[in-house]
């Protein structure tokens, strides 16, 4: 029999990853990588570490070319957001920067308010986010204490959905919006409109486009898992077959 290694074709396709809170995205890429044994995994948008939920890896050279495909996809989130107190990333991470009362609140005038905030909405950047100023991303900036003007970008908004009141100060709600949403500048938005301010306690995203992090795999079970176990989890997309393995 003979001992030369078999050069089974690698499988290119998604890799749908439920990133755990306190992950970095790029953690969960390069636990990915190394499990693999690949240097070809792109994604088609990360999370910031306060963040949970579907991490979309495009893994095999055929994958990734169609990165900029599901980057554009919608995305779809949960947040609770605090209002009353802002903080200077907008997530519960950040240095608390504001305090302002909230106002006795209905749900009627916080429905009133996403009206507001649905289709073009013009949206502040938060300084503490990887945009690049430069050629600097702008988190490394601001902890360095550079002053930075507001800068913004136009997104879309599609739907506010299942959106609550849990408390006089909290609201619960999603949203399906477009690339380059910053969640956390959009409930900054909100709380604005309300006549106060507030900052995100809670960030999840359900899905991107279609592909839903119920059929995901939790981040932390990455550096346990064989790559046969990972290859299996692999979705098919279409134009990208198995690609040669030139590491055998």
């Amino acid at each position: 029999m003979s001992s030369k290694k078999s050069n089974k074709p690698l499988k290119s396709g998604l890799f749908l990853v439920d990133k755990p809170r306190d992950y970095a995205s790029h953690d969960i890429i390069v636990l990915t990588r190394k499990a693999l044994n690949v240097k070809k995994i792109g994604h088609s948008g990360t999370l910031d570490p306060m963040a949970s939920g579907l991490l979309l890896l495009l893994v095999g050279r055929e994958a990734t070319k169609q990165q900029d495909y599901f980057l554009k996809q919608p995305k779809t989130y949960r947040a609770l957001l605090q209002l009353g107190a802002e903080t200077d990333s907008w997530d519960a991470y950040g240095e608390e920067t504001a305090v302002m009362p909230v106002p006795p609140l209905t749900l009627e005038q916080i429905l009133a308010a996403t009206r507001e905030l649905t289709g073009e909405v013009e949206q502040p950047i938060p300084f503490y986010s990887a945009k690049k100023i430069g050629g600097k991303r702008m988190y490394e900036l601001a902890r360095n204490g550079h002053e930075m003007e507001r800068r913004y970008n136009t997104i879309q908004i599609y739907h506010w959905q299942d959106v609550r009141l849990v408390s006089p100060t909290q609201i619960e709600f999603t949203v399906v919006c477009s690339c380059g949403t910053y969640v956390r500048a959009l409930g900054w938005l909100l709380a604005q409109k309300l006549g106060t301010t507030g900052h995100l306690c809670e960030l999840r995203r359900l899905k991107i486009g279609e592909l839903d992090v119920q059929n995901a795999l939790d981040g932390a079970l990455i550096k346990e898992s064989t790559p046969g176990a990972i290859y299996s989890r692999l979705i098919d997309v279409p134009g990208t077959p198995a690609e040669e393995n030139h590491d055998a």
